[in-house]
């Protein structure tokens, strides 16, 4: 499986990631935060699901983003193409697979897919990190080779960590020399046990006498103890009662006066409100008094002022017009100004009219297009003018340059042409040559024919020799054959067993013909017709060399070898010639382009001329500068047009403000027919006074609102406090104030009686005592001496206790004295306790020990089945990394661990090796169990900056290894620039904070 495309939506800090055409051996190079680890963790989370929240794992769940999730295009080997797309769901995430062929499914597929690997297997057999190299690091010697045999087993050390834990386990529960282990311990604590039972066994029965007796005096105790109790109780509650006497008799008192009294209704705080009354109704009639004068004054006083209302009204308009005086004499000063400029405008459009000298209006003038547009053809063909300008001048240099250079080559190649040797002549040198090399050829071909002829004749007489060896051999056999089958033939005669006479005589029709077919073959396979043969060959050549003549032809080679120098640097010439042909003939063709533009940018020139309204002449040497003078004149016309539109503007305004001035003038003032700034002098004045008018007048009737509304209120607050007395008599039942105040006499001391009946409840409230035991103690009236009698009887009570308790305690120190080794049923009850729990203690340690012998025989057997062939690739990486210095891995005879040859057959244990040496193992052990055993699954190797370790050259080496797995595609994740030097750039990726950049 290979992974082609990756598509991010929203996983850490990366988001809308999309990585395209993943090659075999891709590397991805990022600092740190640039988002390794995440694109890693993506990777693990699309094919096996996200990590649950319950797991230590980071999920990876994007900060800024509501997008969770994504999808990889993979490449499968049986399925072909398909996208694996996982977002935010369920725990893991919901997964859709869809292949190309248009399959469709879930997790089932995936797991169809991935051959139902778990996320778990495949980390430890597919994915490297330090985390592995950094184990080596931490372990001790003997760890070492259970860590690489635990690596090449599952790819990580999970095996050595089984083992180990279960001997952990085994340890703490059992040693056979031990004492602080779990089952040592309870086998001496039963032992112990065992011999306290026997000792109890015998003082059993004394010792349940004595629990009875104990039993019985401990409840005698019980009920001293309890009428002690009760009668301290007792006195108690009569001392209580002798504190609270006199406060409970007062309280009987109390409440005998209430009764006599009977209820009052009198409101609260009646005379102290009813004086509180009196003492504001009168100051209240005064004050009313004086604001009802105040208020008559006020209103005569307003009277007298009266602001002109309708002027006021007018306001706005009027302080508008009056801001507009000053704003007259600016206007007028920019009136003159104006009227100046129209007529520089004038002189300037009468000079720029002169320089076109154009039959043509200002109105027309005015409605030529000058946009932006135009503009840009304009200089666009004047540009194009001036370029082609300088191109012609260009060409023509070129032109006469390359005519030149194609003169001076044709003169060579006639020169060269004629050095050559003509055609007739050269053909007849050539054959006298090859009658030359004939005769070489006939002579090596002679030589040869005559070692074949020794070499065959020393092979026929080898042949003959072994031929008589092996005709004496085949005699000796067909003798011994011919006997068996005959004796079989007389066996079968005499008893009669045609079966075997028949095998008999067919053997020995057989035996005589394979004799016949062997000398047949001996016969074909002689060699002296091939001898007759080449003796044959031989003789001809030598005639053929006899009568052929041949001359030397030294002479005509250095002939034939000028000539082809000469033909060869005619070769060159001509293709010289043809170069320098094909350049004269572009230079003509970028004439005829020159023109072609030429002709082009004229007719554009012609169309902008008609569209400007200029004629030809001037629009062909004069284009540009005639546009400019336009645009000057159109920008001339512009600006004179808004000064004069300005001057009516200043007129119209002028107008205004004095219309307006004089219309006011005769409508509020009673001076008139002064100039304009006494006017409007005048009208300001007129504001001023009537402002003033109106502000006294505001704060008059505001004066007077006040003093109104303070009126009312008192009014109403005499009108309330009047109500108020009314009611305090109502609510006494009284018809005068006199009558109130002799209910008020009555009415307080009721409340102190109230007030002492709560207090006398207050100090009763804490009693212990109850109402029926306070009515039972009104009774008694000696307190001293049944205190004092109660007091005699708690002291019998406690000398008679204290014997009991002496008795209690000889009783508890025989029971003491029994108990030293222990109570028989304590003992035996522990002695059972114990027993049951030394055989769970058993159990859990038959279960680790069967545990740790299954793991045993599961490695036994993964020793001897699965793991040499893990071994045999292990060894040929192993030998590739360290240039042959280690070629062979050997299993431990006992337990787990490996043993590396050295070149010079030393043998090492893991524990022995260099570390860099040891990290080789465990990478050429990884390597070689995701490409043996694993092989048929074709996993992604996905490799974390697993070899920062390694010097440079290793690291070359490990890589080298790493390009060669063409079964598994890797992905390499660095941090470390100076390995990208190890790879191709166009297979590197850098990841720049979320961004993904090819290099």
């Amino acid at each position: 499986m290979k992974i082609q495309e990756i598509y991010i939506y929203g996983y850490g800090q990366l988001e809308n990631v999309i990585i395209k055409s993943l090659s075999d051996y891709q590397v991805f190079y990022g600092e740190n935060e640039a988002g390794k680890s995440t694109l890693m963790a993506f990777i693990h989370g699309i094919l096996f699901g996200f990590p649950t929240k319950q797991t230590s794992e980071l999920r990876y769940e994007p900060k800024h983003s509501t997008k969770y999730g994504g999808k990889l295009r993979i490449y499968h080997e049986e399925h072909g193409f398909a996208v694996i797309e996982r977002v935010k769901g369920k725990a893991a995430g919901d997964v859709q697979v869809m292949m190309d062929n248009g399959t469709a499914g879930g997790e089932e597929l995936l797991k169809q897919l991935l051959g139902n690997f778990d996320k778990s297997l495949f980390q430890a057999v597919f994915s490297f990190n330090l985390q592995g190299l950094q184990n080596i690091h931490q372990m001790k010697g003997e760890e070492i080779g259970k860590f690489l045999f635990s690596a090449g087993t599952l790819g990580n050390e999970q095996l050595a960590k089984a083992e180990n834990f279960l001997q952990k386990e085994l340890d703490v529960r059992f040693k056979p020399s031990g004492k602080k282990p779990i089952l040592n311990e309870k086998l001496q604590e039963l032992h112990e046990l065992k011999g306290q039972l026997k000792k109890a066994a015998a003082r059993n029965n004394e010792y349940e006498e004595l629990q009875r007796k104990k039993e019985a005096l401990h409840q005698e105790i019980d009920l001293r103890n309890t009428a002690i109790q009760e009668t301290g109780e007792k006195i108690n509650k009569l001392k209580e009662w002798k504190r609270i006497e006199s406060v409970v008799k007062e309280e009987i008192w109390t409440e005998t006066e209430l009764k006599e009294l009977g209820t009052i209704d009198f409101p609260a705080r009646g005379i102290e409100r009813l004086e509180k009354i009196n003492q504001l109704i009168h100051p209240l009639k005064a004050e009313i008094t004086s604001s009802t004068t105040r208020v008559e004054g006020l209103q005569e006083e307003l009277t007298g002022i009266g602001p002109d209302l309708e002027f006021l009204e007018n306001e706005p308009s009027i302080v508008t017009l009056l801001d507009q005086v000053p704003i007259i004499e600016q206007l007028t000063l920019e009136k003159k100004q104006s009227e100046q400029k129209l007529l520089d405008f004038e002189e300037k459009l009468s000079v720029t009219r002169e320089k076109l000298h154009l039959p043509l209006t200002e109105d027309e003038i005015l409605m030529i297009n000058t946009n932006i547009y135009m503009k840009n053809q304009v200089e666009m063909v004047t540009r194009k003018k001036q370029k082609l300008e300088e191109v012609k001048e260009e060409l023509d240099s070129q032109y006469q340059e390359e005519k030149e250079a194609l003169d001076q080559i044709e003169k060579e190649v006639h020169f060269a042409e004629s050095k050559i040797l003509p055609q007739k002549e050269r053909v007849q040198i050539e054959e006298q040559i090859s009658q030359r090399n004939d005769k070489q050829s006939l002579e090596w071909e002679l030589k040869s024919i005559q070692e074949k002829i020794e070499y065959y004749q020393h092979e026929n007489e080898r042949s003959q020799a072994a031929k008589k060896k092996q005709q004496s051999d085949r005699k000796n056999q067909m003798f011994l054959i011919t006997s068996i089958l005959f004796g079989v033939f007389l066996y079968g005669l005499i008893t009669m067993q045609w079966f075997l006479m028949i095998v008999g005589v067919a053997g020995c029709i057989g035996l005589v013909l394979f004799w016949m077919k062997g000398a047949k073959q001996t016969k074909e396979d002689s060699i002296w017709q091939k001898i007759a043969e080449l003796k044959e060959e031989e003789k001809a050549l030598q005639q053929k060399l006899q009568t052929s003549e041949y001359l030397d032809a030294k002479s005509l080679e250095n002939q034939l070898l000028v000539d082809n120098q000469r033909r060869q640097e005619l070769q060159l010439l001509k293709l010289k010639l043809k170069q320098q042909q094909s350049l004269f003939e572009k230079i003509i063709s970028k004439f005829e382009d020159w023109e072609l533009a030429t002709e082009q940018n004229k007719e554009k020139l012609l169309f902008i001329s008609k569209e400007l309204n200029i004629p030809e002449y001037i629009a062909v040497s004069f284009l540009a500068e005639a546009f400019a003078y336009i645009e000057q004149y159109k920008s001339i016309c512009r600006d004179k047009n808004q000064f004069a539109l300005r001057i009516n503007e200043i007129n119209h305004q002028q107008s205004l403000v004095e219309e307006g001035l004089r219309s006011i003038e005769e409508r509020f003032l009673q001076e008139k027919g002064h100039d304009l700034h006494t006017s409007a002098y005048l009208i300001r004045n007129k504001l001023k006074e009537e402002h003033e008018k109106q502000i006294m007048s505001k704060e008059r009737a505001k004066k007077l609102a006040e003093i109104k509304a303070d009126l009312a209120q008192k009014v109403q607050e005499l009108e309330l406090l009047q109500l108020e007395h009314h009611k305090l008599l109502l609510a006494a039942k009284v018809d005068s104030e006199q009558e109130f105040y002799l209910l008020g006499e009555k009415a307080k001391k009721y409340e102190e009686l109230l007030e002492r009946r709560r207090s006398l409840h207050n100090q009763l409230q804490y009693s212990l005592l109850t109402e029926m035991e306070k009515e039972g103690f009104l009774s008694i009236y000696d307190c001293e001496g049944l205190i004092k009698q109660w007091e005699f009887d708690i002291q019998q009570l406690q000398e008679k206790l204290k014997k009991d308790r002496d008795e209690m305690a000889a009783i508890n120190f025989e029971i003491q004295v029994l108990e030293e080794g222990g109570v028989y049923t304590d003992i035996l009850h522990q002695f059972k306790q114990k027993n049951y729990e030394l055989g769970e203690a058993a159990k859990e340690w038959s279960v680790y020990r069967l545990a740790q012998a299954v793991l045993a025989e599961t490695i036994d057997k993964y020793k001897n089945v699965h793991l040499p062939r893990m071994l045999v690739k292990a060894e040929e990486y192993m030998s590739f990394l360290t240039d042959g210095s280690y070629n062979r891995i050997h299993l431990q005879k006992s337990g787990t661990g490996f043993l590396v040859e050295r070149d010079d057959h030393t043998v090492f244990e893991a524990n022995e090796l260099s570390q860099a040496t040891t990290e080789q193992l465990y990478v050429s052990i990884r390597l070689a169990l995701a490409t043996t055993l694993y092989d048929k699954y074709q996993f992604p190797i996905i490799i974390d900056d697993s070899f920062v370790n390694f010097d440079a050259k290793r690291t070359q080496k490990v890589i080298e290894l790493l390009r060669g797995l063409k079964q598994n595609q890797v992905l390499f994740f660095t941090c470390h620039e100076h390995l990208l030097a190890h790879f191709k750039k166009e297979n590197v990726l850098r990841l720049e904070k979320g961004a993904v950049q090819t290099t």
